[in-house]
């Protein structure tokens, strides 16, 4: 969008997570929740940790902040990654609103992306959670 270039089209949810994010300037990671094994931890890309980005192949993600599970890295605040994309067959959807700011405005996006998934997307059962 920075470049000019047009808002390619995905599914509904990846949409409505790319919309969210174009409106409130905030990084958003959208995975298909039934692909993450276990527990998820947010920590820093290592050197040469494999990872694969939906339409951007292999990856370095080194120094990057990168979403974890018992597998390995999932998600980076630039690509979300093949192994936890969203497609049509996705039940539960996970979104990450990462925010390097604080809380300022991240109440207000949160808010937003939850009324676009409810209005757009026929989301039910949507619960949030805050975690510093």
């Amino acid at each position: 969008m920075v470049k000019g270039n047009g808002l390619y089209q995905i599914n509904n949810v990846v949409d409505l997570l790319n919309l969210v994010s174009i409106s409130t300037c905030f990084s958003i990671g959208g995975y298909d929740y039934n692909r993450i094994d276990g527990n998820i931890q947010m920590g820093i890309g290592k050197a040469d940790e494999p990872y694969k980005g939906l339409g951007r192949g292999e990856l370095n993600i080194e120094g990057m902040p990168v979403f974890r599970d018992a597998q390995g890295a999932f998600g980076t605040s630039t690509s979300d990654s093949v192994r936890t994309g969203v497609s049509d067959q996705t039940k539960q959807f996970l979104m990450i609103i990462v925010s390097y700011n604080g809380n300022h405005l991240l109440k207000e996006a949160t808010q937003l992306a939850i009324e676009f998934l409810a209005t757009f997307a026929s989301a039910k059962k949507i619960q949030q959670k805050l975690i510093s």
